[in-house]
């Protein structure tokens, strides 16, 4: 019953995440940000403008579910108590957060995407990967 509740409260949060990535994307700025895209197990070393943690939304999970009350209508009191506040914000952004990710078409991790157009993968340092797209861009005509 407890899994069906988290399923049920999951998809409404993917669902509004989806509807928000046009928005997301919309307020990307010709400033050319930087953007990392990782998970847990792929640190990167650098600053970035964004980072976007692909395995968040199971670590959220995780905690949202943990502790809880072997009884069922106990349990569905504390996660409807646990998602109010910043875990449900937390929760939401990480997946729209990994909503980004895949309109961005990131296949593999760690990835820097700069100007949400030019991506380097495997690259742990920020600072190389954009001196790297950087040194493209110049070559380019």
């Amino acid at each position: 019953m407890l899994r069906l509740l988290l399923s049920h409260a999951y998809l409404g949060l993917l669902l509004l995440a989806l509807t928000s990535a046009g928005a997301l994307a919309e307020s990307i700025t010709a400033a050319s940000p930087v953007w990392v895209i990782t998970d847990r197990w792929h640190p990167v070393r650098g600053e970035a403008d964004r980072l976007i943690e692909l395995d968040a939304p199971t670590r959220i999970e995780e905690d949202l579910s943990s502790r809880l009350s072997s009884d069922p209508g106990r349990a569905h009191v504390q996660v409807r108590s646990r998602l109010r506040g910043d875990v449900y914000q937390g929760l939401l952004q990480a997946y729209q957060d990994v909503t980004e990710a895949w309109r961005l078409g990131v296949a593999k991790i760690p990835a820097v995407v700069v100007d949400g157009r030019y991506v380097v993968y495997g690259e742990p340092d920020v600072v190389r990967a954009v001196d790297r797209v950087e040194q493209w861009r110049k070559a380019q005509p």
